[in-house]
C-alpha cells in the first residue's frame, strides 16, 4: 500500500505541479492539456506523468484523467483547425506567431511537416516536439476533412497521453524512487525553463535588429 503523504515527498516545480493536479482535479488535467495545445506553457511531458503517478495513489481515476486530457487536447487541435480554416495560414501564423514563446519559424516548420506527409501528418505529428502543437493549423487552412482530421487527432493525442500517463502509473508503481525522480525531473524543468527565457530574448534580439534594419534601408 502507497503512503499517504507521498504526493509531499516531491519537491519543486515537479512537487508544485503534483499537488496543483491534485487539486483541480481530472478536469484540471484536461485544461492543461488544452493550453499547451495551443501555446505550450508547461509540457504534457511534464503533467501527465504526474497525473498518471496521482492515479497510481487512488487520488483520481486513471480513465477519466485519458479522457479529459484527450479531449483536452482535442479541444486545442480544433480551435487551431478552426483558426487556419478561418483565417488561412498566412493570416494565422502572422498573428500567432506574435504570442510570447511563438515564432513564425515554427508554424512554418509544422505547415512543411503537414505539406510533406499529408494526412499521416496529423497523427505523427502529434508525437514530435514543435509539430504536436500546430499541425491543426495547416490542416485547417487546406480544409481537411474534418471527420479525418478528428479521428487522426484522437488517435494521436490518446496514443501519446497513455504513454506519458503510463510512465507515472509505472513510477507510482514504484514509490520508493519519488524522491530521486522529483529531484531528476526539477532538473530537467529549470532546464527547459532557462531555455525557453533565453529563445525568447534571442528572438525579440532578432527581430529588434530586423526592425532596425528594414528603418534604416
Amino acid at each position: 500500500m502507497m503512503p499517504a503523504n507521498t504526493v509531499d515527498e516531491l519537491t519543486g516545480i515537479a512537487g508544485f505541479a503534483a499537488r496543483g493536479i491534485d487539486a483541480l482535479g481530472e478536469w484540471g488535467v484536461g485544461l492543461f492539456t488544452f493550453a499547451e495545445t495551443i501555446i505550450p506553457p508547461i509540457p504534457s511531458e511534464v503533467i501527465l506523468p504526474l497525473a498518471g503517478f496521482l492515479t497510481k495513489q487512488g487520488t483520481m481515476s486513471l480513465v477519466l484523467v485519458f479522457v479529459t486530457s484527450t479531449l483536452g487536447a482535442y479541444a486545442g487541435a480544433l480551435l487551431l483547425y478552426w483558426l487556419g480554416a478561418r483565417l488561412g495560414l498566412e493570416r494565422a501564423i502572422r498573428g500567432l506567431s506574435k504570442l510570447p514563446l511563438m515564432d513564425r519559424e515554427d508554424f512554418e516548420k509544422a505547415a512543411d511537416w503537414f505539406q510533406r506527409h499529408g494526412k499521416s501528418a496529423v497523427f505523427f505529428g502529434r508525437f514530435l516536439p514543435g509539430v504536436r502543437s500546430l499541425i491543426s493549423l495547416p490542416a485547417g487552412a487546406e480544409k481537411m476533412n474534418l471527420a479525418t482530421f478528428s479521428v487522426f487527432t484522437i488517435a494521436g493525442s490518446g496514443l501519446w497521453n497513455a504513454l506519458l500517463i503510463g510512465l507515472g502509473v509505472l513510477l507510482g508503481a514504484q514509490y520508493h524512487l519519488i524522491e530521486e525522480y522529483s529531484k531528476y525531473l526539477n532538473y530537467a524543468v529549470y532546464a527547459a525553463l532557462a531555455t525557453a527565457i533565453a529563445w525568447v530574448c534571442v528572438r525579440a534580439y532578432r527581430r529588434q535588429r530586423e526592425r532596425v534594419g528594414q528603418n534604416e534601408r
